[in-house]
């Protein structure tokens, strides 16, 4: 796509339909270029990007295989690109216009081949993005290499982002991963077949409607990886719908952009065939790192405990008195419900959470903790 391409496409604007309260076109297509779509978007809007771009493979003439018969290769016109320069125009173009709605709090994911993927990489890093992972989709089916002239091209390459160095509070569901990876820490080589078989859309002739469909299963592991249920994908390359399947059948929300009519058509039918899930099925698994952080003083002034109550141990044979600025005093010592657990009983190290029990009822107060967590998600 020639530069000036880009800056037409760039000018030309499009309106969105917004939801009220949100104002975004939720769960909806937009046709158009992306640039243009992304403009019309509110500033820091959307919760998550899922990016597949023209990859600009520069494909020399047709390939063919061994018996002569020709690859299905990806060939469209909007793979094809003047230029390098042309390529990282349009790629600085289109990653600014995301990272503008993309939210503090957000994420983006960008997949490419060893064609683009790195062009793409130090875009991002130059527009302030800070990277978080890159991820390895290791192809369970690749196509062989037909020409015998390099190794065969078994992997793509997802990077995963945050909006700048000191976002923080980006989304990643690390409990869920690691217990639906067996309790052991999910890896960043994924093992996933390419699409094929009755997910692979095809048209009336039984060809490809899109050459670089992606398989539900790798959106799955994004979308359920570094989204919550309730959240907005956007997909800039919508293609034929791929993110809104997942999207909606995991409870999330999802705004693509398309250029392509017959892509446009093909994923407004798949998705409208898709069953969300219930909201049951939907919770994310959290462990202690997911939970709000509150202070032992928090009770105090929640009025879950009181200045001059008793604290003992399970046992009542270590006793502490509460002060009124949330420390305690035991033993000639104020401080910490960790480091008078500790002093009590000569250790170096002490959870007080669960060492320290009311004296009236010898409830733990880690239960007096849990029940102010519940108090703030209800509030929430």
């Amino acid at each position: 796509m020639p530069a000036s391409a880009v800056r037409r496409a760039a000018e030309s604007p499009i309106k969105v339909a917004s939801v009220p309260g949100r104002g975004l076109p939720l769960d909806t297509i937009l046709k158009g270029d992306c640039v243009a779509a992304m403009d019309a978007l509110p500033d820091r809007s959307v919760d998550a990007i899922f990016a597949d771009p023209p990859y600009n493979l520069q494909l020399e003439g047709a390939l063919h295989r061994p018996d002569q018969s020709k690859v299905d290769a990806c060939d469209d016109h909007w793979d094809q690109f003047d230029s390098f320069a042309a390529y990282d125009a349009f790629t600085r173009a289109w990653l600014l216009a995301a990272r503008r709605v993309l939210k503090p709090s957000g994420s983006i994911w960008v997949i490419g081949s060893y064609h683009n993927i790195f062009r793409v990489g130090a875009i991002m890093q130059d527009l302030g993005f800070w990277m978080l992972n890159d991820i390895i989709w290791r192809k369970a089916n690749p196509m062989p290499n037909f020409r015998g002239r390099r190794f065969q091209n078994a992997h793509e390459t997802l990077i995963w982002a945050s909006r700048s160095q000191d976002a923080k509070s980006y989304t990643f569901n690390y409990d869920a991963m690691k217990a639906a990876n067996d309790d052991v820490q999910m890896r960043s080589d994924w093992l996933f077949a390419i699409c094929n078989g009755a997910e692979r859309l095809k048209d009336a002739d039984g060809g490809k409607v899109h050459p670089t469909q992606k398989p539900e299963a790798l959106l799955a592991r994004v979308i359920l990886s570094s989204t919550k249920p309730g959240d907005v994908v956007l997909d800039p390359f919508f293609g034929t719908g791929t993110t809104g399947a997942v999207a909606k059948r995991t409870g999330r929300h999802f705004i693509g952009i398309e250029r392509e009519q017959a892509y446009i058509d093909a994923a407004n039918a798949r998705i409208a065939a898709v069953e969300p899930m219930g909201r049951p099925l939907l919770d994310v698994m959290t462990g202690k790192r997911a939970e709000p952080r509150i202070a032992f003083g928090a009770l105090l002034e929640a009025g879950l405990v009181k200045a001059g109550d008793v604290l003992t141990d399970a046992k009542g044979r270590h006793s502490a008195i509460i002060r009124a600025d949330g420390t305690i005093f035991a033993n000639g010592l104020a401080g910490s419900i960790h480091r008078i657990g500790a002093h009590v009983q000569g250790l170096e190290a002490c959870n007080g959470w669960t060492f320290w029990h009311t004296g009236r009822d010898r409830q733990c107060i880690d239960t007096l903790r849990a029940a102010m967590r519940e108090r703030l998600a209800e509030a929430g």
